[in-house]
């Protein structure tokens, strides 16, 4: 047609396969697209209260936390409920004129056990239209795969956001995700339409790189190929046997009287399903100082020829 595009209509149209919503939007990381949002659901002049959890004013790696960014973002924070039990009544009785909207916040890095309880997405979502408040929800490091079908805890997925009707989610577009650094939207089109004409988008936008790798990963998802092609879902679902047999491998190319194989435990890592563990076999070395020295450099020149060959 002659007229410029956007960098985000294509992002937006996978973002909408992949999760279910409307529409999305990509920025540059979590941090920027929760700072994005909360300054787009508190406009100058307008309500500026997001209701949050007390339970839920987290901080992740970096000193990233939730009631810091509201403050910067122009929202005035107001903590509903206790550490480990918050009701949907606690919510409802904070709401007033100058509400903005509720956020939730899930603990991704961190778990409270014992005597807990939480509002349920749904109920927040309804509360929510009733008030006529939108609901935000940051999912954090973002899952689009059942984690219970490889023996972890359930992690709340973009998909069941986006069902429970949330005008906004949040997650990274690495970590769990598996794909670039990045920060990403799914949600009503009405609102990611204003995050998208906000002035802060400009300032957090992804890079093209960082847009055609973000694409390329979620499009492996579209293809359920995810297992097959990005790295952390291979090593989350690759079978304990196929795992001792790369050990057994290793052991006997090294061969070396310091090494001896046993079974352990990979957590998963990346601030993403804490105290979760999957099964693994390791290679153990033992204490010999110079048997230690020739074993360092025996498997560096295996890695060095084996990425030649690669090559």
């Amino acid at each position: 047609s002659g007229g410029r595009g956007s960098r985000q209509d294509h992002i937006g149209r996978i973002i909408s396969k992949v999760s279910g919503s409307e529409t999305g939007l990509a920025v540059n990381n979590n941090a920027s697209a929760i700072m994005l949002g909360l300054s787009a659901v508190t406009p100058s002049g307008g309500p500026t209260e997001v209701i949050v959890s007390r339970g839920e004013g987290v901080e992740i790696g970096g000193g990233f936390r939730i009631p810091d960014v509201l403050r910067q973002s122009g929202a005035t924070l107001v903590e509903v409920g206790t550490t480990n039990r918050t009701y949907v009544r606690d919510y409802a009785s904070a709401i007033n004129e100058n509400t903005a909207a509720i956020l939730k916040v899930h603990p991704s890095n961190f778990r409270v056990m014992g005597f807990t309880h939480e509002a349920a997405l749904k109920e927040l979502v309804t509360l929510g239209r009733e008030r006529g408040i939108p609901v935000l929800n940051d999912l954090g490091s973002g899952c689009l795969l059942d984690t219970t079908q490889y023996g972890l805890a359930p992690e709340p997925t973009v998909q069941q956001s986006v069902d429970a009707g949330v005008e906004l989610s949040f997650f990274s577009g690495d970590k769990l995700i598996g794909g670039p650094q990045a920060g990403i939207v799914a949600g009503h089109a009405e609102w990611v339409e204003r995050l998208s004409r906000h002035p802060l988008a400009r300032a957090v936008r992804i890079d093209k790189m960082g847009l055609a790798a973000l694409s390329a990963t979620l499009t492996s998802f579209l293809k359920e190929k995810a297992h097959e092609e990005i790295p952390v879902w291979k090593m989350i679902s690759m079978p304990l046997d196929k795992i001792s047999e790369t050990a057994e491998t290793w052991s006997r190319e090294i061969n070396s009287p310091v090494i001896q194989l046993r079974t352990g435990n990979s957590t998963v890592g990346g601030g993403s399903l804490p105290g979760e563990v999957i099964p693994t076999t390791l290679l153990e070395i033992g204490r010999a100082t110079s048997e230690l020295q020739s074993l360092v450099n025996l498997v560096c020149r295996l890695l060095l020829e084996k990425k030649n060959k690669q090559h």
